[in-house]
């Protein structure tokens, strides 16, 4: 049997064979962070490489996703379906090996990694999952939810700030399940890090509520097993594990310095390396010893058997929190969602009322709410504005079976982030809120939403200069346009209550992808339409005027509060036989996705003169519009008045509307 420093040789072999072979990617952490990984994954992390999903898995999750060859060569050894000829494929095209994990690509990987310091948000919002859950659902002799998070971070991870909101909020929240490991090596990109990092980091996070295990030897398995051990013993807490280590250990010119980062060690460097952890054997060869010593699929497949019947016996004992459970991991609505939600929308529809989207958002909620346990959410300390918390709402704070609210305070970023672990680990529909104009501060996490792809619903009220007074800074612009350009992301502004409902049961019934709920401060005009306009609305653009007796001479396309701006014009320019099509296109990105004869029978080809009109930033509507056509939008920023002045001032009125239209039509 080969020994741990054998069995820990073979990871960086084989990662510094996968970038050498690539000529591009990052060897000295998989090389400076193998000994940690060996005896992490053959001593603590409990998982089924037979079954990637099983739920009560462990979740491993690498923050420092550059140093995506530790992952995978620890996925191939332990017998995941990730073959060897996948590792000499390192970053290449269609292979399960790409320069950073992705949870779509490689069976095994989490969450996709990459942007520093998101992995560790994505393990806080595992984690946080990991003890709802068990609230939620363990009962005395049944330990049906019991697992471990676990994340690896490096410098970098913990320069960038999502790093610090997200600690912050474990502390907080006393995820005692959650153990990071920081990879200590003193190294980053640029050099040496005490130039641009002295923080004391064992303090940081004790400050924080985190329990610090200091100065473990990260090339000593011996010390390594304590650390974690006693990491794993701490339930009250999180855990930070510091492990110094060399970047590049073995490599007997770069081990300790940045040129072992990020690039390959070149093949002389190679063979001394070789020569100097005494590995002789060819790239990718791994001796079927080293690979007796990782193999995890007999003792995966006995823990999964162990916990299923568990599960059975829960399901005796609990035949009701069994059903929900099982409905919940497999990711699935309860069987008379679709219905009730349905029944919700048509009331809606029939009783009119006239709010402001963010309040018919929260009237959604508590419409949708009761019908859906695996709802959770919370807002950026903007509760009160983005009308996030519902009848029912618990906070997680608190103790009990039903906690589904989260304060996350003025924390975007690690908020997103901390919703895509949410979504991730299972179990739960996640949203996150706050101001559209601070959808910047989140907007990598986002991207990442749709990226991973997680079922994470981002809320985003206060949607224009209709927020008045609070001025420019306040007021987005280009956010929502920004939002509609990410692939994946479904951007949802809703002109009423009505199209508000919708959108909220698209979003929850959209499964393994993230949308955009965008709300009004201002109250919005209830609109008119029969059965199958609403029905229509889901597709994300619909007829919601014609004119009745004779043929349209140009279309209004308007979104969210301009919806109601667009009616009125309609109104004004019909008195002055003037006949319009009016289109409310509440999603753009489910609209494009629809049949060519349904967009072509909302937006015929033969009528091109268009004008669209939002408040918001012009140019992304002028592929609706054409050339012929006009825009009534936002080419600057806004100002600091009351809602109505500064409509007016921006020209979103009735008269500059329906001069638009006029020149269009010509």
């Amino acid at each position: 049997m080969p020994n741990r420093r054998e069995l820990a040789n073979a990871i960086r072999a084989l990662a510094m064979d996968a970038v050498e072979k690539a000529k591009s990617g990052h060897p000295g952490m998989p090389m400076g962070m193998a000994d940690i990984a060996e005896v992490l994954w053959n001593d603590f992390y409990r998982h089924n490489p037979g079954n990637p999903a099983w739920f009560n898995r462990d979740r491993f999750l690498l923050s420092n996703g550059h140093g995506s060859m530790l992952q995978y060569a620890l996925l191939h050894l332990a017998g995941y379906d990730l073959s060897m000829r996948e590792l000499e494929n390192f970053r290449q095209w269609h292979s399960k090996t790409p320069g950073h994990p992705e949870a779509a690509d490689t069976p095994g990987v989490e969450t996709t990694t990459g942007p520093l310091g998101q992995g560790v948000a994505n393990a806080v919002g595992f984690a946080l999952a990991e003890k709802v859950l068990a609230e939620r659902f363990n009962r005395p002799g049944f330990d049906l939810v019991d697992h471990h998070t676990w994340v690896f971070a490096g410098d970098g991870c913990l320069m960038e700030g999502i790093s610090q909101e997200a600690i912050s909020l474990a502390g907080t929240w006393k995820l005692g399940k959650l153990v990071m490991v920081y990879d200590d090596n003193n190294i980053s990109i640029d050099g040496e890090v005490p130039g641009w990092f002295t923080d004391d980091t064992a303090a940081r996070f004790e400050s924080c509520g985190w329990h610090v295990i200091r100065d473990v030897d990260g090339h000593d398995a011996a010390q390594i097993k304590t650390a974690l051990q006693a990491a794993k013993d701490e339930t009250g807490k999180p855990s930070l594990v510091m492990c110094k280590t060399l970047i590049g250990f073995g490599s007997p010119n770069k081990e300790g310095k940045e040129s072992s980062h990020g690039a390959a060690l070149g093949a002389d460097e190679i063979k001394a390396t070789r020569d100097m952890l005494d590995w002789r054997h060819e790239p990718f060869e791994i001796p079927q010893d080293i690979y007796d010593g990782f193999d995890a699929r007999e003792a995966g497949k006995q823990r999964e058997s162990v916990w299923g019947d568990l599960l059975a016996k829960y399901a005796e004992a609990h035949p009701e929190l069994a059903a929900e459970f099982t409905r919940r991991m497999n990711g699935e609505l309860p069987s008379d969602w679709a219905a009730k939600a349905q029944d919700y929308i048509a009331r809606t529809q029939a009783e009119g009322p006239e709010v402001a989207s963010r309040k018919a958002s929260q009237m959604a909620l508590n419409a949708f709410g009761p019908l859906l346990p695996e709802l959770i959410g919370g807002s950026a300390d903007l509760a009160g504005s983005n009308l996030t918390i519902w009848k029912g709402s618990r906070s997680v704070t608190e103790a009990g079976p039903d906690v589904n609210y989260i304060h996350y305070g003025v924390r975007e970023f690690a908020m997103t982030a901390i919703g895509n672990g949410l979504a991730l680990h299972g179990g739960f529909i996640p949203y996150d809120a706050t101001f559209l104009v601070f959808s910047d501060y989140a907007r990598n996490a986002v991207r990442m939403s749709a990226l991973i792809p997680a079922h994470s619903i981002h809320v985003y009220t206060h949607d224009s200069i209709g927020l008045g007074e609070d001025g420019p800074t306040h007021q987005p612009i280009e956010h929502v346009a920004s939002l509609r350009y990410i692939p994946n992301n479904h951007v949802w502004r809703p002109c009423d209550a009505v199209e508000s409902a919708v959108a909220w049961k698209a979003a929850i019934e959209r499964g393994n992808a993230p949308s955009c709920l965008v709300f009004s401060r201002q109250t919005l005009k209830h609109e008119q339409r029969s059965d199958e306009q609403v029905a229509q609305i889901e597709r994300g653009a619909y007829v919601l005027h014609d004119p009745a007796d004779t043929q349209f001479q140009a279309i209004l396309i308007a979104t969210g509060s301009e919806v109601g701006l667009a009616m009125e014009a309609m109104r004004h320019l019909a008195d002055q036989g003037v006949p319009v099509r009016v289109v409310s296109m509440p999603c753009a990105e489910v609209f494009d996705a629809q049949p060519l004869e349904y967009r072509e029978g909302v937006l015929p080809g033969h009528c091109r003169a268009r004008v669209a009109v939002e408040a918001g930033t012009a140019d992304y509507w002028r592929k609706y519009v054409g050339l012929d056509g006009e825009v009534i939008g936002m080419t600057t920023f806004g100002a600091s008045a009351p809602a109505g002045v500064l409509f007016e001032k921006f020209g979103f009125t009735v008269a500059n509307v329906a001069d638009a239209v006029r020149r269009v039509i010509g």
